[in-house]
């Protein structure tokens, strides 16, 4: 299935722990879902970033369950299907989740689902995630693929500059990412809450969301040799 690039783009980025949100999490799925205009959306799940675990399939169908859309998922770690095009090709949105950002980007070159979702995504497929599925679609982010560390990652490419999940979930986080846009190790991006996002319309900003009051998202960046740090408009799903 092939498609024609598409004059609307959609990616939403969610900062992680979307369990913080509770009983409204499923709210974050249903905002990507709406951008489809269809009544009953395919949303694709993709849990590389845990080695397809288990758990996170049953997360994500759990997730769906009771919002109108007819979710399936796609596994690299069993035996992996030949249509993966054809797949994510017919989906309305895709649904990245959590977990190793460096493994999971690397199983995707090997299988060239980085290029297959370069593909959906200019034609109008509806990319979101949270956490590695966050900020996957930035040139850079950062990450905690590594034990005890956070580091910079290349990621996609979708979106300019970089990207920080958990920015108020986890010590350590907000001072790194300061540091590495500081140094020039990353370039000036977004940094995300716990259970907020970013909606991107053409590669554009266009709003936070958020299904947990009080959480945001930030556009950092370095000025006259400073980081400066400005709130998003948030809009609060109910």
């Amino acid at each position: 299935m092939k498609r024609t690039k598409s004059a609307l783009r959609h990616i939403v980025a969610i900062g992680g722990a979307m369990s913080k949100a509770g009983a409204s999490a499923p709210l974050l799925i249903q905002y990507s879902l709406s951008l489809s205009k269809k009544k009953k959306p395919r949303i694709l799940g993709l849990s590389t970033a845990t080695g397809d675990a288990q758990s996170s399939e049953l997360w994500f169908y759990k997730l769906c369950a009771n919002l109108q859309c007819s979710p399936s998922h796609i596994s690299l770690f069993a035996r992996t299907p030949t249509d993966l095009a054809a797949q994510v090709m017919a989906s309305d949105v895709v649904f990245v989740g959590g977990g190793n950002t460096k493994s999971m980007l690397a199983v995707w070159r090997e299988y060239g689902l980085d290029q297959i979702l370069r593909s959906a995504y200019d034609g109008g497929v509806i990319m979101t995630g949270s956490s590695a599925g966050g900020i996957c679609w930035f040139e850079g982010c950062l990450t905690d693929s590594w034990a005890d560390s956070y580091t910079s990652l290349p990621a996609l490419g979708f979106l300019k500059g970089s990207c920080c999940p958990h920015y108020d979930g986890e010590v350590g986080r907000k001072d790194t990412y300061y540091g590495k846009i500081q140094s020039g190790e990353l370039a000036d991006g977004y940094a995300l809450d716990e259970a907020a996002g970013i909606h991107f319309v053409n590669e554009t900003a266009t709003c936070a969301i958020t299904a947990s009051k009080g959480a945001s998202a930030y556009r950092v960046s370095k000025r006259a040799g400073e980081i400066r740090q400005r709130r998003i408009k948030t809009i609060l799903l109910k």
